[in-house]
Parts: C-alpha cells; sequence; structure tokens
C-alpha cells in the first residue's frame, strides 16, 4: 500500500468490518451511540469513491467521540488490498497474510479468488460455477504435516446443477468410497481415494442471502 494514498474529508478516521455477520458474534461488544455521517466525501487515489455493501447498497461512515470509521472491506477492495477474517480468533487482518501452515479465513467479494484458492489447494478439475465467490477459507496441517483445507463459496447456480456436476467429476476416479444424498434444500457429496484424499462436499441455501447458494469444500490429504 506504499504507492496507494487515498483521501478523507475529515481529519480523523477509523476503520470498521462490515458485511461480515460472524464479526458481530461474540461477548467482547458494548452499546455505543454513534453518528451516520452521510455528508462525509471519500476519495480513493484521486477519484471520489462511495463504499457499498455486498448488494450494492451505499454505506455511510460512522462519527464516534470525534473520529470516523469507514467500512475497511469496501475500501480494502477499491485499494485492491487483501482483507481477512478468523472466525476462531475473532482477528481483522489488513493485506497479504502468510502461509506458514496456520489456520487462517480470508473473506473477498473478487469472483477470480475462488479460482486462485481452487489452483492453491484443490486439484485443478475440480468443478466451479463462475460466479463462485469465496467467503471463508480455514487452512490447517494435520497428522504430520498432511493438508486439511475448509473452503465455502456462494453461487446462483442450483443445489441440483452444482450437486449434478460434483457426481460428474468423481465418476471416472476410481475412488475408494463414494456416495450422494440429494434433499430438497441441500446435498451431501463424499468421496475417499485411500491413500490419497477424502473430500466432502455440502450445499445448501444461505443463511443470509436467500438468492444464494452456499457450498463447502472439505478436503483432507491421506
Amino acid at each position: 500500500m506504499k504507492n496507494k494514498k487515498w483521501m478523507l474529508t475529515a481529519g480523523v478516521f477509523g476503520m470498521v468490518l462490515t458485511g461480515s455477520a460472524g464479526v458481530y458474534a461474540g461477548t467482547q461488544l458494548e452499546t455505543i451511540k454513534a453518528y451516520l455521517n452521510h455528508g462525509l466525501g471519500i476519495e480513493v487515489n484521486g477519484q471520489k469513491f462511495t463504499p457499498t455493501g455486498d448488494k450494492g447498497k451505499n454505506l455511510a461512515s460512522i462519527t464516534y467521540q470525534g473520529s470516523t470509521y469507514l467500512p475497511v472491506r469496501s475500501i480494502a477492495d477499491a485499494l485492491n488490498t487483501e482483507i481477512t477474517y478468523d472466525s476462531k480468533t475473532n482477528k481483522v487482518s489488513i493485506g497479504s497474510t502468510s502461509n506458514s501452515g496456520s489456520t487462517s479465513t480470508a473473506s473477498t467479494d473478487k469472483n477470480n479468488q475462488a479460482e486462485i484458492v481452487k489452483a492453491k489447494y484443490l486439484p485443478a478439475d475440480l468443478p466451479l460455477p463462475t460466479d463462485a465467490k469465496i467467503i471463508s477459507l480455514i487452512e490447517s496441517s494435520v497428522d504430520g504435516g498432511k493438508n486439511k483445507i475448509i473452503f465455502t463459496y456462494t453461487t446462483k447456480e442450483t443445489l441440483l446443477t452444482v450437486c449434478t456436476s460434483y457426481k460428474g467429476y468423481y465418476q471416472n476416479k476410481n475412488l475408494t468410497q463414494y456416495s450422494q444424498d440429494v434433499q430438497g434444500e441441500g446435498f451431501n457429496v463424499i468421496a475417499r481415494k485411500e491413500g490419497k484424499f477424502a473430500v466432502s462436499i455440502t450445499g445448501s441455501i444461505s443463511t443470509t442471502d436467500k438468492d444464494v447458494n452456499e457450498i463447502t469444500i472439505v478436503w483432507e490429504d491421506e
């Protein structure tokens, strides 16, 4: 971010995370009286900028005790800067993070990030909807360095379409185990190749946005 300059028309500012339901959970919350600042002008790299949420709704800054707080996810996207939220530690990280094997959760609104994550952690030919948006990624090392990945994305593709694509993918993989359970509002696919991998793929309607479906892939090396 050294070469990226951005300006606010307020003297003092801070940042708050928006767009992630998990950030509101926990016991460290404190009720405050603050104000939505609809009069604040924002410029990013010399261009007028209006923060927006996941559904394109304009977001106002918040003024509290002389400081102005901005929606950090929207600002980070404007600056093309990675932002991650770890629900286990309740920690927000801005900028690139280390891949040292520690558990981390990433979230982004950019479509291509899902493909990048798949290319790094999962088989290159694993089906992924073209509109897939990653909402979380947890990676960890188990049993002497073997990788375990929990990858969740959203898509507007129907659950039947997504499930069928994974069924077709695993048909010719010479698996040790395969099972599939499809119900009205969800599906579950379990596949295993002994000595190679075990994977579970579940799909359901998103609890936060009924217009999209949420798919979770749990992949573990054997």
